[in-house]
């Protein structure tokens, strides 16, 4: 990256007039003027490679050609005419499309949104009309969105919740699994599923299973940390959820369409869920989200109790339509995987070399590497990463940093190897400046993240 950026320093002067604090955490002054692929440019002519991906939203990559023409093609023709009085062709032919790539083989119907958050406030609709209960059980570090019950189900930040409530009730917040910072001392051999029993013991004294509706869960913990749980963790959570006849909800907002390996984060677990919440890389960066749920539990509602005008849009949905034929046609997720590998072994590499390193996870090109201040109390390195993430970006990479030191490792799933491994031999480069102390204190006040 050169020295210049005064285009961008302008730019976000004139951002800071008009635009609110609490809708963007800072990581370093960045505008984007122009993507290709995995590679980004800012006013400035600086070009990054994106490890970001637009918050796990571009598996595509920027400005897919096809994704381009699949856009331009449908605004010659129509932008939209609201799905919520009148038919869409568009909006049929993705909703066929995802029945048949999401898990389940029974009848499914598909409800359209603009974003994950309000994809997270119908499945809660949903669920309590299908049921008739009115408890939700969602996770501690979850994040599901800024909407009212999507916020609610969240509990990773308390900036997000301070001054606005009250929020929605009847909802429970367990412990997620975490077996790098297992809470009971337990190593994987001598693990007991203490963390599921503590769930149990809910059920027994304080949470009737009989008026849970539904559990829903992100098959990796992506913004608490790219936390990926055991799959007999999974498979017990499951088998409670089938005794009580509770709705089993994997939430694939961030996880989702290749970004882990396999199509959805879930199937890794081989469990099919009742319902899918799908977003982010749907449509390759055009505003759309998903519910696929068996047609019954659809049923459920009457009109209009979840619908939006520009929800299923005629722009968005041939995006995502044509993001799914992408994904095919280029084995995007067979890529993932295959990277995914590639980048796994680099990191651990990395971690035998540097104690700053705690931890490496992950599925596919979905990887977190967590940052600690000792390996042994494995408090995290906040102040690590966000130094590190500034020095990336200055040497042309673009990654940030979750909670309390974890790095976001998420790439478009198009990026070629050579760009990815120079892009990790650059994060090597700044853990290496970090621990020589050549990163200043300054970019603290710049880079502050969650």
């Amino acid at each position: 990256m050169n020295n210049n950026l005064e285009k961008t320093m302008t730019l976000i002067e004139r951002d800071a007039q008009v635009y609110p604090r609490f809708a963007r955490i800072p990581y370093y002054p960045l505008v984007v003027n122009k993507g290709e692929g995995a590679i980004i440019e800012d006013f400035d002519g600086n070009r990054f490679i994106d490890l970001l991906s637009s918050a796990s939203a571009l598996n595509t990559g920027h400005a897919h050609p096809r994704i381009v023409n699949a856009i331009t093609e449908q605004a010659k023709r129509y932008i939209t005419y609201t799905a919520a009085y009148m038919y869409s062709e568009p909006l049929v032919k993705l909703g066929e499309v995802l029945a048949d790539i999401t898990p389940g083989n029974y009848k499914k119907k598909v409800a359209y949104g603009l974003s994950g958050s309000d994809a997270n406030d119908g499945v809660i609709k949903l669920a309590r009309a299908y049921t008739g209960r009115r408890t939700i059980v969602s996770f501690i570090g979850a994040y599901h969105g800024s909407t009212y019950g999507a916020l609610s189900l969240s509990a990773i930040s308390l900036n997000m919740r301070r001054k606005i409530g009250p929020l929605l009730s009847d909802i429970e917040h367990i412990e997620y699994p975490d077996c790098y910072r297992c809470r009971y001392e337990k190593e994987v051999v001598s693990c007991s599923l203490e963390c599921m029993l503590a769930f149990e013991k809910a059920l027994a004294t304080y949470c009737p299973p009989e008026e849970i509706a539904a559990v829903i869960i992100e098959p990796i913990q992506g913004d608490g940390g790219l936390i990926v749980p055991p799959k007999k963790y999974m498979d017990y959570l499951y088998k409670i959820c089938q005794k009580h006849r509770i709705l089993f909800v994997s939430e694939e907002v961030q996880q989702g369409f290749g970004r882990t390996g396999k199509w959805f984060g879930i199937e890794h677990f081989d469990i099919v869920p009742d319902i899918l919440v799908l977003g982010k890389s749907i449509a390759s960066g055009m505003p759309l989200s998903a519910i696929v749920a068996k047609s019954e539990l659809m049923d459920a509602l009457d009109s209009p109790a979840h619908l939006f005008t520009m929800s299923g849009n005629a722009l968005s949905c041939m995006a995502a339509y044509e993001t799914i034929r992408i994904i095919q046609d280029e084995k995007l997720v067979e890529k993932s995987q295959e990277l995914g590998e590639v980048a796994m072994e680099k990191f651990r590499g990395m971690m035998e070399r540097y104690q700053l390193i705690g931890d490496v996870r992950g599925r596919g090109l979905s990887i977190g590497i967590d940052l600690v201040q000792d390996r042994h109390t494995k408090v995290g390195a906040r102040e690590a990463a966000a130094k590190i993430c500034y020095r990336c970006w200055e040497k042309g990479v673009i990654l940030i940093f979750l909670g309390n030191g974890v790095l976001r490792f998420q790439p478009p799933l198009v990026i070629k190897r050579e760009e990815m491994e120079h892009a990790m031999n650059i994060i090597e480069e700044s853990i290496h400046d970090y621990l020589e102390g050549l990163i200043p204190d300054e970019v603290l006040k710049v880079s502050k993240g969650w």
